[in-house]
């Protein structure tokens, strides 16, 4: 029942952030009432405050007391780098056409940086999974992705291709809480050039990703390497007084 109701507040803000990019929502106009939503998705006021919250936390809408949730100016095409969502939760709101291709899946012993970024000694096996991610037809996101074996087993190359977020939290029942991240930019690799549809680009952004389960466990360490031209790479800051 839990899962569902995770499930259900993620369906209803994608939903409406697709709206808001689509301008059915426009910016300065007010979102129907936690009631006119809550009748709408026929769900609990809790579920539909879970999803306002989310739009608030990625800089979609802005609470005004008296008046309601508020759509913010969202006209040019971002790509959050607050909250922790896969990418396919994330393509749902781009749009177009969208085709994640497994280019490496397999099992290593990792060596002293990826022990140092994981936080593991020699003996844990991880898996190293390697996607390209293509957007109307160009190949414009590398994702490297290191998880550890001992958590994550039983990994697929279906899996991969779909959410592998997905099926761990609800295939292997484990909670996935919190990430720490890091934006730089840095040169193309050799890889960049064999995975991505670069067009002269000779630098990407990334961003690597320290991801934390529920208990506190770093259980992944990923790179997610962005062709420079096609993304916005933004946060929503609020002040807290």
């Amino acid at each position: 029942m839990v899962k569902n109701m995770q499930n259900k507040f993620l369906t209803i803000y994608n939903e409406l952030v697709r709206r808001i990019q689509r301008g059915e929502y426009y910016a300065g106009e007010v979102l129907p009432s936690e009631h006119e939503l809550k009748e709408a998705y026929d769900t609990s006021r809790e579920t539909i405050r879970k999803a306002l919250n989310l739009l608030v936390q990625n800089g979609y809408i802005h609470k005004v007391r008296g008046k309601g949730s508020v759509v913010l100016d969202h006209s040019k095409f971002e790509f959050p780098v607050s909250g922790l969502t896969s990418f396919k939760e994330l393509s749902e709101q781009f749009g177009g056409d969208i085709r994640t291709t497994v280019e490496q899946l397999f099992l290593s012993v990792p060596g002293e940086e990826l022990q140092k970024a994981l936080g593991c000694e020699d003996d844990i096996r991880v898996w190293n999974v390697i996607r390209s991610r293509e957007i109307n037809g160009e190949r414009i996101i590398l994702d490297k992705d290191y998880l550890r074996q001992d958590y994550i087993k039983g990994l697929t190359k279906e899996i991969a291709e779909q959410s592998i977020y997905e099926y761990i939290e609800e295939e292997l029942g484990l909670e996935i809480s919190f990430a720490k991240k890091q934006i730089v930019v840095e040169r193309t690799t050799e890889e960049d050039e064999r995975y991505l549809d670069l067009q002269e680009h000779n630098q990407v952004v990334v961003i690597r990703s320290y991801v934390y389960l529920s208990d506190a466990t770093l259980f992944q360490y990923t790179e997610s390497r962005h062709r420079p031209d096609k993304f916005q790479f933004v946060d929503f800051a609020r002040r807290v007084k």
